[in-house]
């Protein structure tokens, strides 16, 4: 089995998702005893949202991609970063690495393309959901993505860093998430993509009639998979 190094933190509630996650993968599949080989360096999530809001992506990008770099130093045979918008800096760190780097947007792509769909909507914080990193990594699978509009957009994302990020879950944040799926479904998606780690924890498959896509699921399997190859 090959370790797999997680870049994490951001926040530390999807990082605790994806390490449950990985292991019960590998539990699942070797059964018995068996859990993850897992390296993991975790990031004060604060100073990276500061870099960002700062517009300073290239400190961003040198501190994961530094990250990655002692990970594959301390035995890493696979990187995974543990966020769906880092992955803005996603081909720095690749840069930088001699290990594979598993990026989330193609392994979310290649679900929904074995699903049969062509168009999906997307829910994650305003900058996944307005910048062209991911949709465009998406789209050259083949796939359109449709957004929410702005109003949707902005309380979607708050609900991520003032509620989600701390582990706080509530019925009134679950219902807007809900409608903000319906007026995508209304619009022509056929599925839709959990694109923040974090929204896994707050709706899923079986509150929407339409296939959905939790990144972070998908992800984890992916590494899971190319850490048993």
């Amino acid at each position: 089995m090959r370790t797999i190094g997680l870049i994490g933190g951001m926040s530390w509630v999807s990082t605790l998702e994806y390490y449950r996650l990985l292991n019960e993968s590998v539990a699942t599949r070797l059964g018995g005893l068996h859990s993850a080989r897992i390296l993991m360096e975790s990031v004060d999530f604060a100073d990276i949202e500061e870099l960002k809001l700062a517009d300073r992506w290239d400190l961003v990008a040198g501190h994961l991609a530094a990250a990655g770099r002692r990970l594959e130093s301390a035995g890493a045979d696979l990187i995974v970063l543990c966020t769906n918008t880092m992955h803005h800096v996603a081909a720095d760190i690749e840069s930088a690495l001699s290990v594979p780097f598993v990026h989330i947007a193609d392994t979310t792509a290649s679900a929904i393309r074995a699903a049969g769909l062509s168009r999906v909507g997307l829910l994650g914080t305003a900058f996944t959901m307005e910048q062209s990193f991911y949709v465009d990594r998406v789209a050259a699978h083949g796939i359109e993505v449709l957004v929410p509009p702005a109003d949707d957009r902005s309380r979607l994302s708050a609900i991520v860093y003032d509620e989600l990020c701390h582990d706080v879950m509530t019925a009134e944040s679950r219902d807007f998430y809900l409608a903000a799926t319906d007026r995508l479904v209304a619009r022509g998606a056929e599925g839709i993509v959990l694109g923040c780690t974090e929204i896994e924890l707050l709706i899923g498959a079986d509150d929407l009639e339409v296939p959905v896509f939790p990144t972070t699921a998908l992800h984890v399997e992916a590494a899971v998979d190319l850490a048993l190859r």
